[in-house]
């Protein structure tokens, strides 16, 4: 097994803590005015998906986990089960719900994503970086209303709902920013 300094761990590191893995969510280097420079983590058990603060001396060895990436395909979902499918193989495999966390609301048919393996049991998954989906429902724009207008709620294909400018309007296409959810640009 490969270790890092304490120093320096970073977001979305896995690290090995009391034999467990754990994903780090955010980190904060501080160096006080006396004593040692520290690491303060927030880690999440990607087993239980228990959150915990720990704190790491920079000098200190932090074993990190092996984990594996494999490129799958989202098929379709069963139950609170996602099945994604190996484009080469044809292998299957099912992401848990609790897994999936709020992804599931971007995720699409056929899309690509990356999975993270942790023993080959799934603990992650990264979504393209921005995904393009239809508006299947939102309230229409009263006149008067200007872009630069207080946003709307509008219904995403995938059961989602986000805030839109009020020019959205159902059937549209927009782009969405996966890692903050937010509404980035309408597509055409």
């Amino acid at each position: 097994m490969s270790t890092v300094n304490g120093g320096n761990v970073r977001k979305g590191m896995f690290v090995l803590h009391h034999n467990e893995p754990h994903q780090v969510i955010s980190h904060e280097f501080v160096s006080p005015g006396k004593g040692s420079a520290f690491t303060r983590v927030k880690l999440r058990n990607v087993l239980t998906s228990k959150m915990m603060d720990f704190t790491y001396k920079t000098t200190e060895q932090v074993e990190l986990a092996e984990v594996e990436t494999r490129e799958l395909q989202y098929i379709y979902q069963e139950g609170n089960n996602f099945v994604f499918m190996n484009p080469r193989t044809y292998d299957q495999v099912e992401v848990s719900g609790e897994v999936m966390g709020s992804d599931r609301n971007f995720l699409k048919e056929e899309m690509t994503c990356h999975v993270q393996f942790y023993n080959d049991q799934p603990i992650g998954i990264f979504l393209p970086k921005k995904v393009t989906l239809e508006v299947t429902e939102a309230e229409e724009a009263v006149a008067g209303d200007r872009v630069t207008a207080p946003k709307k709620q509008a219904k995403l294909e995938t059961g989602a709902t986000i805030a839109v400018p009020i020019f959205v309007k159902t059937g549209d296409k927009v782009v969405i920013d996966t890692s903050t959810g937010e509404y980035v640009s309408r597509n055409n």
